[in-house]
């Protein structure tokens, strides 16, 4: 794969949403209703309450899917039209 073709395989579509709950920005593109690719842009657990509170209770935030407080805010801005399902 040419690195053009990587690059846009890896973060193609992603565009940067403002967490309502905590402020934290991550990048993201729904790629169906059910599916959603989120790349954070700082350490989880330094940026988000939800993942700071569950690293210092000794989980290992790499192991955690996203942060409910993130999914729910991701789903208002499709619902609001701020962000897109991508076609497929």
């Amino acid at each position: 794969m040419a690195r053009t073709e990587l690059q846009e395989f890896l973060s193609g579509g992603l565009r940067p949403h403002t967490c309502r709950a905590c402020g934290t920005c991550v990048l993201v593109k729904k790629n169906s209703w059910k599916h959603t690719s989120i790349q954070w842009t700082t350490d989880a657990s330094a940026s988000c309450p939800v993942f700071a509170e569950r690293a210092a209770d000794g989980a290992n935030t790499a192991l955690l899917d996203t942060c409910e407080r993130l999914s729910e805010s991701i789903s208002d801005a499709v619902r609001a039209g701020e962000l897109e399902v991508a076609d497929g």
